[in-house]
């Protein structure tokens, strides 16, 4: 439960239909695994404790008051237990019978909730039963105690901050204005649907697209508990799909045909951070609601939820390509736009053989060759200095040749050299003024060119560098359109890969291979026997950390320790506590002192949901103190 995750179970026990004290004994069984497990918040099945296909046996006073009779057994099985429990069973009011989510925490019944929309259309007939729940919640006597009756309530935990519960039933998630909209309105940060949902074919997709859909629309963990094995199969098979879901991703989901339990970590302070930042969540309905409190202890939940080391980079390789395809796209319409405003039909781009130049080469070409331009109106320039290597410079010729860009190359360390003797700098001096001299150099080249040809400078920094401050102010940092402000630098080189395997020229697919094959650097130090000497991730850290870190903190809103101890999980055997640390320390110092940089950034396309535009999503100031974030790093160690 700390730092906002709470492990939640989905459970379908194999009943016996009509058989409340069976079910109730199977019930509590699993009641038992789940506790072991460390789960928190518990959902059995729509009418587990009857079975959902009783059909008239509903109808039968024996039946109701054994299923009553068995519920209050299971509430004291729950003495002492450190879970909320929610079970599906027929309940009368008031001559009426209704379909009910019994909620129970520690030996106490706290709320019952009706099914709010009772289908009885094709397989369905509820309304020979069941009457519609009523929405304002009414007291309602059971077993001595007053409780709360009604769909309007939601069940807040007093020792976790932003844990609230609130209730659906089936058929409620189906219909077009579901219960579970006001409940998250009302600050429901978990929905429960407790379900029995038959099989037909195709149905579990478009159930898990429902409720993969609704805790995106909802910003909301949800928890859907279907009945499987053990009801009728007199017309119907239940197949037992349970599905978790939390801000529209499945955490996990059961194979259909089966009993099982699934538990899921939910992040309650992810989807209150995605409700803070989305200011048209919407506004609270009018229909009166109850809230009843509940207290469980808090304790470290064991996490067994997956956290990708890439966030930006799906897995599966067609997604992965799809989503390459997709941000190729929007960098070239993006400069596809900026051309057709200006009317210019110029570009000037620096090539250093690397791969943030060569990416944005491809989305010049690719621009150039959507309007219909020709790419020797693409001038790709090389400027070699100090640093530069064989290997670089051949590549970065190489590349414009392959593309059939124009080439030029402007040697610039002779002009390096005469600025050092204008300002005093001694060029044995291998300091922060010797490598920005040169990217600052190399700038004004780029931008003269581009006057001296009436062209853009296409810049080549990525979000990654942008994030870390990692450009030279006025040099690299620069340009009249950045193509590649939005991509980060773990996908910078997938998005070259994808065009090396896609594009069908052999040659250029080889020139790519081996840029893909370079050390990062931004070669401003002299090579080493030829050698690149200035590796980048040496110096400030791997990428793939660093946007691991960017991901969670801008686009999750992860505290440092929060942030620290998924890192662990998701990079257990490639980076020790001690390593990610040391690098968290390094992201967040930098992240804070170099936001000067990215208040002054160029125009460019945001591709996916973290950018650091000034302009869009990150509106920070450029003097903003540190001191909170840095502070919680140095407890960690």
């Amino acid at each position: 439960m700390n730092q906002g995750f709470i492990k939640v179970a989905a459970v379908t026990p194999k009943i016996k239909v009509a058989d409340p004290a069976y079910n109730a004994g199977v019930i509590c069984e699993r009641l038992e695994e789940a506790y072991a497990r460390g789960a928190k918040v518990i959902v059995f099945p729509e009418l587990c404790l009857t079975g959902y296909t009783c059909g008239d046996l509903f109808l039968q006073e024996l039946l109701l008051e054994e299923a009553c009779e068995w519920l209050f057994k299971i509430t004291e099985s729950t003495c002492g237990k450190d879970a909320i429990v929610m079970i599906g069973l027929p309940m009368e009011r008031d001559g009426n019978l209704y379909n009910v989510a019994a909620v129970i925490c520690n030996g106490e019944i706290l709320g019952l909730v009706p099914k709010a929309n009772i289908p009885s259309y094709a397989e369905f007939y509820e309304g020979r039963h069941f009457t519609e729940g009523n929405q304002e919640p009414v007291p309602f006597q059971l077993g001595g105690k007053t409780i709360p009756f009604g769909t309007n309530i939601l069940f807040q935990c007093e020792t976790m901050h932003g844990l609230t519960i609130g209730c659906e039933i089936c058929e409620d998630l189906w219909v077009a204005n579901p219960p579970g909209t006001d409940h998250a309105m009302m600050g429901a940060t978990i929905i429960a649907n407790l379900s029995a949902s038959n099989e037909t074919i195709g149905k579990d997709e478009y159930r898990e697209l429902l409720v993969k859909s609704s805790s995106a629309r909802l910003l909301c963990g949800y928890i859907y508990t279907s009945a499987g094995e053990g009801e009728s199969t007199q017309d119907l098979v239940f197949g037992g799909h349970n599905l978790i879901a939390e801000n529209g991703f499945l955490l996990v989901q059961t194979k259909k045909f089966c009993c099982e339990a699934i538990y899921g970590d939910i992040d309650v302070q992810r989807i209150l951070s995605e409700r803070r930042r989305m200011g048209t969540f919407g506004k609270a309905p009018k229909a009166a609601y109850q809230k009843v409190a509940f207290r469980l202890n808090v304790t470290e939940t064991k996490l067994e939820r997956q956290f990708s080391p890439m966030p930006f980079v799906p897995k599966e390789e067609e997604k992965r390509n799809r989503r390459c395809e997709e941000i190729l796209s929007i960098q070239s319409y993006g400069l596809k736009k900026r051309y057709e405003h200006t009317g210019l039909s110029t570009a000037v781009i620096g090539i250093s053989g690397g791969l943030d130049s060569t990416l944005a080469l491809l989305v010049t070409v690719r621009t150039f060759d959507m309007l219909g331009l020709s790419r020797k109106g693409i001038i790709a320039v090389t400027m070699p200095c100090f640093g530069t290597t064989d290997r670089t410079y051949e590549n970065a010729c190489k590349l414009a040749r392959t593309l059939g860009t124009a080439l030029e190359e402007v040697n610039i360390k002779e002009a390096v050299k005469v600025h050092f003797r204008d300002i005093g700098q001694d060029e044995n001096v291998h300091d922060v003024t010797y490598e920005n001299a040169q990217a600052r150099e190399r700038t004004q080249v780029l931008m003269d060119i581009a006057n001296r040809e009436n062209g853009l400078v296409i810049g080549t920094g990525d979000m990654s560098e942008l994030a870390l401050g990692w450009a030279t102010y006025n040099g690299d940092h620069m340009s009249m359109y950045g193509v590649n402000v939005g991509v980060p630098k773990t996908l910078v080189r997938h998005l070259v890969k994808y065009y090396s395997d896609t594009c069908g020229d052999r040659n250029l697919s080889e020139v790519l291979s081996d840029v893909l094959d370079t050390p990062v650097s931004p070669e401003l130090l002299p090579p080493v026997d030829g050698v690149i000497s200035q590796r980048t991730e040496d110096l400030v850290g791997p990428y793939e950390l660093h946007d691991f870190f960017l991901y969670y903190m801008l686009r999750c809103g992860f505290p440092p320790a929060k942030l620290y101890r998924v890192a662990k999980l998701a990079f257990a055997g490639l980076y020790d506590g001690e390593t990610i640390l040391r690098w968290m320390k390094v992201f967040y110092r930098r992240f804070f002192q170099q936001q000067f940089k990215r208040s002054c950034l160029p125009d460019g396309p945001k591709v996916g949901s973290v950018a650091v535009s000034p302009r869009g999503d990150l509106r920070m100031p450029s003097d903003a103190s540190a001191r909170l974030w840095m502070e919680e790093l140095d407890k960690l160690g």
